[in-house]
């Protein structure tokens, strides 16, 4: 895993032609086929196949060491796969970053702290090969309040919205976040994701990863999820959502005087639970057959106050990868290069 972390729309040299010019429509943004990568004994990516259609907008998730990091490094030609191919709007992805049509927001490296933010963004236009509209991206990115502000000043998201606007300065076709929303609070979070909606308005198409399984829910066209290198489920945020086992079914039972008790109420739909917990009167359920079980709880006991709630998508997340990680918070580049 690389652990350099410098956008690779910076500085491109020039955007020549990227071999012949394919319709753009029908060729994917990101197109991977049987990805491996091992580091030593460990296997990264083993066998990934995904594709980034023209102006999506798609989360990449996984639990820490699921080798997303290093899919996203292979993607922006910053290591080579031993097994497998990755292209980029039709071509190498070294030949995408060459040409200046990839973006990319990581999370730390290719920002000088003594430099204020306005140098910086001066520096990095100046090496584009076509003239950015520089004011443009300063207010794409609200970022004309420090133009004098050193880089060492600012803050984890300020710091962010910095990488971005430099990603932007070369008007990519497709842009690569890593976490971009790590350190932002939920006010910064949201301007963020309204910038990128503007951006897909325009046709760019985004690949994100992100641990906010919210913000992936609330943000993207569809979803990719991977686990120990292998993709383990894809789709739209609803359909990833029909894939999680059960609904919660809570209540609550005054005067129950345990699990043994609620168990014997519960035997004619004992079939349908996958299930319980019970917490002193409040007792929650899972269940393939909610409306049977509230049914039951409402006519044969004397539970009161039910309430009826699909899985979240942290629940159905710890379901499809199958065990606790907790959620990747991106440091797997850095930490290891295993992921």
């Amino acid at each position: 895993m690389s652990s350099t972390s410098v956008s690779p729309s910076y500085g491109t040299p020039s955007r020549p032609p990227v071999g012949a010019e394919a319709d753009p429509t029908t060729v994917p943004a990101v197109h991977v086929l049987g990805l491996r990568k091992t580091f030593g004994p460990v296997v990264a990516v083993d066998g990934l196949d995904l594709t980034v259609a023209p102006g999506e907008v798609v989360a990449f998730l996984g639990p820490n060491g699921a080798g997303k990091s290093t899919t996203l490094d292979v993607i922006l030609g910053f290591t080579q796969p031993d097994a497998g191919s990755a292209t980029v709007l039709g071509v190498t992805p070294r030949e995408a970053v060459r040409a200046g049509r990839i973006g990319a927001v990581l999370q730390t490296g290719g920002l000088i702290p003594s430099f204020t933010v306005g140098q910086t963004l001066s520096i990095i236009a100046s090496l584009q090969p076509r003239k950015p509209d520089i004011e443009a991206v300063i207010d794409q990115t609200d970022l004309r309040g420090m133009l004098r502000r050193k880089v060492s000043r600012c803050s984890g998201g300020e710091t962010q919205r910095i990488r971005l606007a430099l990603a932007l300065l070369a008007q990519p076709e497709l842009l690569v976040l890593d976490e971009p929303t790590t350190g932002m609070d939920p006010t910064a979070r949201s301007a963020f994701w309204d910038t990128m909606r503007r951006e897909t308005a325009q046709g760019r198409t985004i690949l994100f990863a992100t641990h906010y399984l919210q913000e992936a829910a609330d943000v993207a066209d569809r979803i990719i999820i991977i686990d120990r290198g292998r993709l383990v489920a894809e789709g739209s945020v609803d359909e990833v959502r029909a894939l999680g086992e059960g609904t919660t079914v809570t209540a609550t039972w005054l005067g129950l005087s345990g699990e043994a008790e609620l168990r014997a109420a519960l035997a004619p739909v004992s079939d349908s639970l996958l299930g319980m917990e019970v917490h002193g009167s409040h007792l929650e359920l899972r269940t393939i057959a909610p409306d049977d079980v509230a049914r039951l709880l409402l006519t044969a006991t004397p539970a009161g106050h039910l309430g009826i709630t699909a899985l979240s998508l942290e629940e159905i997340f710890a379901q499809l990868v199958g065990h606790d990680h907790g959620h990747d918070h991106g440091h797997d580049r850095a930490a290891a290069p295993a992921t």
